[in-house]
């Protein structure tokens, strides 16, 4: 039950560093020059003994990460940019150390935002349910239910386990036994709850006058990520802009380095303070008017 102090995830420096959301392998191959070895994924984890290949393969996901440290340290300390991977890696720690609200995970699929009527109920009990019997079991949520499932089974709640099987996404474990009755009890508590029970996420809408100002803004941070050498979802993203614009005391770029590279002229930009045009060469300028 307790937390690391200090957390540095490579592969948050790395974005700062000019590599966009690399994978282990890819990075350690492109700063170290290592090539780590192939390991099958889909291989059993939970069986033992472990193969020597399985040994081999865990063991490289930590055994070149101090030198990596190293170097993403000197170059970001270079680049005056190691403050703001800091900065980042310290959001992720206190994140986790946040209680998650059980009732507000489904906001974190994708697909289901997009559910209407009685899915959403089905579609916030299951995410509920899924949270919590992942924290007791101490697996990650898709070992527990995948989201492709989650969605299937809101979209078309199954009346029957007969139902339930037919459902992409899941496997024997799932529509067996006490599994598959667990699964359709959460249904049928999704599908009672009445919309005064629904936990739905924010919907604050930005400005009529402002929207064309998200795409606008949104093409210049393409821009800058590739003329910076940041990873763009790091820079800023499309809810970023948005919540910025809607005023959002809490939106990303009104704090630490992001205010700093570009909230500021983003909001000098939507008070016409400043304008963006071509460059002449395929490429946005923002100046001032």
């Amino acid at each position: 039950d307790r937390l690391p102090r200090h957390l540095f995830d490579t592969q948050i420096a790395a974005g700062f560093a000019g590599y966009n959301g690399p994978a282990l392998t890819t990075l350690v191959q492109g700063v170290l020059g290592v090539r780590l070895p192939k390991g099958d994924r889909l291989a059993d984890w939970l069986r033992r003994p472990l193969t020597e290949d399985q040994k081999e393969y865990a063991a490289s996901d930590v055994q070149h990460l101090l030198p990596l440290y190293d170097w993403l340290v000197d170059r970001l300390d270079h680049e005056n940019r190691l403050e703001w991977a800091q900065d980042e890696c310290a959001q992720v720690l206190a994140k986790a150390a946040t209680p998650r609200d059980a009732d507000e995970a489904w906001w974190k699929v994708k697909e289901a935002r997009q559910l209407r009527g009685k899915a959403v109920g089905v579609a916030q009990a299951l995410a509920a349910w899924r949270e919590r019997r992942a924290g007791e079991i101490d697996q990650p949520v898709r070992f527990v239910l995948p989201d492709l499932a989650l969605v299937g089974i809101a979209q078309r709640p199954p009346a029957s386990i007969e139902d339930l099987r037919r459902v992409r996404g899941l496997d024997d474990r799932h529509v067996r036994g006490a599994m598959a009755e667990s699964i359709m009890r959460v249904i049928d508590e999704g599908l009672a709850l009445g919309r005064e029970n629904l936990r739905l996420p924010p919907t604050g809408d930005v400005d009529r006058d402002l929207r064309p100002a998200v795409t606008l803004v949104s093409a210049w941070i393409s821009q800058l990520s590739r003329q910076l050498h940041i990873d763009t979802t790091l820079l800023a993203t499309r809810a970023d802009v948005e919540a910025l614009l809607r005023g959002d005391e809490s939106a990303r770029l009104t704090q630490g380095w992001r205010a700093d590279v570009l909230g500021q002229d983003i909001r000098r930009l939507v008070e016409g303070r400043a304008a963006l045009s071509f460059d002449g060469k395929g490429g946005l300028v923002l100046e001032d008017r």
